[in-house]
């Protein structure tokens, strides 16, 4: 069976409308490019379902499962997944105007680095959402904002597909899902702030010693609530309209709800570009006033270092893979825009030597991002396991694709909400070098809870 794209009428909440009726199937995902937002990445969304193969992994157990087999590995889950994508080659074609034309889908949690680096095991695991979950999928309906078009790529006959798209009325004027959910108790840090200023103090007696030069420490937050786990991204999307965004359907009823503003790696015909964020500075609501704080966020000497150090980490983690010379630095402190924060982004770039190296090497070779790690990346993350109370989980990981045409693209899992159990988990991160300042960099962690937190307790 040849690759199929047929055109769909456009409506620009498609994706949103169609995956209301699929958000509650185990292994269903969305990428949502939160075009609203008008960001110069918010272009594609990417819907999938009802995967051929999944790869599941718990700890050093990777479960593979199809319809005809269900076995398990201890191998290398980067390894394997490499493994899995030349037995499972999907046909291609490199003309179609799509970045997705079926392949893996799904998430890379933090955690996955202990099958990369050797690292401590002394934070507390209370979350049991998987390593990594991916699927391989034949199909997806894919929506061009920038060209106001919906796509359906399928390697198999379209006709049941378009079919029940057709049911499903997703072509109404609907843009805000109306249903419910609420917190049953307020939401409670694992860190208060005495402790945050003792956290401090530690990582700069680090820095002081020359065991590393900038950490990311985040806390967490959680509580209970009642209520429907889309029914959260779709009301949150009211305050996040960002380019990364993903709602992820995983087994056991458990979810990702991502907000992410920023790219981790993205492949397209053998180039790289990755885009690591850090400096943060929230929006304010006087335009006058705004363009200083935009212009304060890019004059910060604070920020700039910060984010020179996690530019020269990738271009390191980049050169693994990259043919040699290739790496460039495009843009340098950028200043970026989304719903309620201004963000300091730098752009990277390399080609990828296809003739030893694939795009799952090179997810291994930067995994995980180092802009949620510090630098340098194994010290930072052996320092982030002595002081952070509860592993990270899925928080800090990866969400994207690896296409069989080639592709691929994933975000940082940042913004994000964690369910399971009918608990809702918020990790808030930021980094710290020796210049910062403790009341700042706790005031920037706030300003991050702004678009998630804050207007969850408005909701109640």
């Amino acid at each position: 069976m040849t690759i199929n794209l047929i055109e769909l009428p456009y409506h620009p909440n498609a994706t949103l409308n169609l995956f209301e009726s699929l958000s509650n199937t185990p292994w269903s995902m969305l990428l949502y490019s939160g075009y609203e937002n008008k960001h110069s990445e918010g272009r594609y969304d990417i819907l999938v379902t009802n995967p051929v193969l999944t790869l599941l992994t718990y700890n050093d157990i990777t479960t593979i499962s199809s319809k005809k087999f269900h076995k398990i590995s201890k191998e290398d889950p980067f390894l394997l997944l490499k493994k899995y994508i030349q037995t499972y080659q999907l046909q291609s074609d490199n003309n179609y105007p799509i970045p997705f034309q079926g392949g893996f889908l799904g998430t890379f949690g933090y955690d996955l680095a202990r099958r990369i680096e050797q690292l401590p095991n002394l934070s507390k695991k209370d979350i049991y959402l998987p390593d990594m979950a991916l699927g391989l999928y034949r199909w997806a309906i894919i929506s061009d904002h920038k060209l106001f078009k919906n796509y359906l790529v399928t390697h198999d006959h379209p006709d049941m597909t378009l079919s029940w798209i057709k049911k499903q009325h997703i072509y109404h004027n609907c843009s805000h899902y109306t249903g419910s959910f609420k917190l049953l108790n307020p939401w409670k840090s694992n860190i208060d702030y005495s402790e945050y200023l003792k956290k401090i103090q530690i990582i700069k007696k680090n820095l002081i010693s020359g065991n590393c030069y900038q950490i990311c420490l985040a806390q967490r937050f959680l509580a209970p609530y009642i209520g429907n786990e889309w029914a959260i991204f779709r009301y949150l999307l009211n305050y996040n309209q960002v380019p990364f965004s993903a709602f992820i359907r995983l087994p056991n009823n458990s979810s990702i709800l991502s907000f992410s503003p920023e790219r981790f790696i993205q492949l397209k015909k053998s180039k790289i570009k990755t885009q690591p964020i850090k400096g943060t500075l929230c929006k304010l609501n006087n335009k006058k006033s705004d363009k200083k704080q935009k212009l304060k966020l890019f004059q910060s000497v604070k920020n700039q270092s910060e984010n020179l150090m996690i530019v020269d980490l990738l271009r390191n983690d980049l050169g693994k893979v990259s043919i040699p010379g290739s790496i460039y630095v495009t843009k340098l402190f950028d200043i970026q825009s989304f719903s309620k924060i201004h963000h300091m982004v730098s752009t990277i770039i390399g080609i990828l030597d296809t003739d030893n190296f694939s795009a799952c090497d090179l997810l291994k070779a930067c995994f995980p991002g180092g802009s949620i790690t510090g630098a340098p990346k194994i010290q930072a993350m052996k320092l982030i396991e002595e002081l952070e109370p509860h592993r990270r989980s899925v928080w800090s990981g990866s969400i994207g694709y690896l296409s069989c045409c080639g592709n691929m693209d994933s975000n940082i899992i940042i913004r994000t909400l964690l369910s399971e159990k009918k608990y809702l988990f918020c990790f808030v991160g930021n980094g710290i070098i020796f210049d910062s300042n403790q009341e700042l960099e706790y005031q920037e962690m706030q300003d991050k809870m702004l678009t998630l937190l804050i207007p969850i307790l408005k909701q109640n």
